[in-house]
């Protein structure tokens, strides 16, 4: 499976999440499906780290197209909430600067640290508290800016990096995440089917995932990236002007 399959199938899963939110304005069958977008962009992201030509190029063009989502973002969710959230592009730079950060400290600051300080210390547990501050950190700044998703997502991409040459250990922390993510409301609310099918239907994209060939297929860059804004819009354009509840 290549990435623009994977993408195509984030797409629609994603459309019909927000077609559900726009129709019922609560939980829905729509939003089980949708489900499966998140993890699937989560990768990408993480894919893109790994394979771009100019990082810093990716990261403009991630900023770029948070900020001209954010007005379509913000009048989409008012047709069911009055929560003020930022969208999901946002939790996909903050994913990728936590990647970066992660890469540069692994890469330079720990190696230092490591030969001139602690010599007599534990390497590889220090290592990995100083490799993990700036991703703990970026998670805390996501949730006090509340993106979409929270901390969870931000954690979700930095996790597709970071166990991107283990198959296994990414499929059990993926799945952990899920545990993570509906476990206390699926307990809270008594095992209520609802968030047992948003559970089920989160953990469907890590076998998607696995499928995943390497390989880039046709490219669609932009039209991810034109498409979120534009069906927001749209769905709040018809769903407050024309089928008006």
């Amino acid at each position: 499976m290549t990435s623009f399959v994977l993408k195509i199938i984030a797409m629609i899963t994603m459309f019909c999440d927000h077609l559900g939110d726009a129709i019922y304005r609560s939980i829905s069958p729509f939003n089980y499906i949708g489900r499966i977008a998140f993890p699937i962009f989560a990768f990408q992201i993480s894919e893109g780290f790994l394979h771009t030509k100019n990082l810093k190029r990716y990261f403009i063009r991630l900023m770029a197209f948070a900020l001209i989502s954010q007005i379509p973002y913000i009048l989409f969710i008012s047709l069911f909430s009055n929560e003020i959230k930022l969208n999901i592009f946002f939790t996909l730079t903050l994913g990728l600067i936590a990647i970066w950060l992660h890469d540069y400290v692994h890469k330079d600051i720990s190696t230092q640290i490591d030969i001139k300080i602690i010599n007599s210390a534990p390497n590889t547990f220090f290592k990995l508290v100083v490799e993990f501050i700036p991703v703990i950190a970026i998670c805390i700044i996501g949730e006090l800016a509340h993106v979409d998703y929270g901390w969870w997502g931000i954690l979700l991409v930095f996790i597709f990096y970071y166990f991107k040459n283990n198959k296994l250990a990414m499929n059990i922390a993926f799945i952990t995440m899920c545990i993570i993510n509906y476990g206390i409301d699926i307990i809270q609310t008594g095992f209520n089917t609802v968030y047992i099918w948003l559970f089920a239907f989160n953990i469907l994209p890590i076998f998607l995932i696995n499928l995943y060939n390497g390989k880039q297929g046709k490219k669609i860059k932009y039209l991810l990236y034109i498409f979120y804004p534009a069906h927001l819009l749209i769905l709040y354009l018809l769903f407050n002007f024309v089928f008006v509840a």
